[in-house]
This record gives C-alpha cells, structure tokens and sequence, in this order.
C-alpha cells in the first residue's frame, strides 16, 4: 500500500495521541482501557509496517521525528507504570503454580514414602 506524505505523518500524529491516552490509562490503572487502546495502537503500526517507505519534505520530516519522541517518552512511561503491576501478577500466578503443583503430587501420592 502506498501513503501520501500526510496519510504517513497523520498516521504518527494518531500514535503520539494513543500513546499519551495510554499513558494516562496506566497512570491510572485503568488496565483495561490500556489493553484496548493497544490494540489500536498495534492496528496503525500494522498498517506502517504494510506501507511502502514513503520520503517525506523536511518539515514533515522533523515533525515525524518529534512525534516518534514523543511515542518513546510515553512508551517509557508506560513501563513505569506497567511492570510493577506486571511482576505482582506473575508472582501471584508463579504462586498458584507452585501450590497446584504441590497439590497434584499429594493427591497423586508422589509423597506416600
């Protein structure tokens, strides 16, 4: 597919706005708007990555630049937010592991000695 300067630079401009929108949604632990909001954001990278390279004039060029900053500052921020909450479900579901696993070997008698 091919995109016009302004389809490809409209295309970043939507992605600085859903990563600040999903910046806000992990500052607020709102989880669910976050994962929603990531899909549409993997929905225009798809749509990027289907694109053919498109050269763009300076000026859009330099605009394109700052938003992608600005996309890797919210990406970061995100993480901030993000892992602690990330690590606290894997210990909880490390825990039920383990405790299911103890579970099924005494039930199956792997303990009987």
């Amino acid at each position: 597919m091919m995109m016009t300067s302004a389809e490809n630079l409209a295309v970043f401009q939507s992605l600085s706005d859903l990563t600040g929108e999903m910046r806000e949604a992990a500052q607020g632990s709102e989880w669910d708007r976050l994962a929603g909001l990531e899909r549409r954001c993997a929905a225009l990278v798809a749509q990027l990555e289907s694109a053919e390279a498109v050269r763009l004039p300076p000026d859009m060029q330099r605009q394109k630049v700052e938003l992608i900053h600005k996309i890797l500052a919210d990406d970061a921020a995100i993480r901030e937010y993000t892992e602690p909450w990330i690590r606290q479900v894997q210990a909880l579901l490390g825990t039920a592991s383990r405790s299911r696993c103890v579970r099924q070997a005494y039930e199956s008698g792997a303990w009987n000695f």
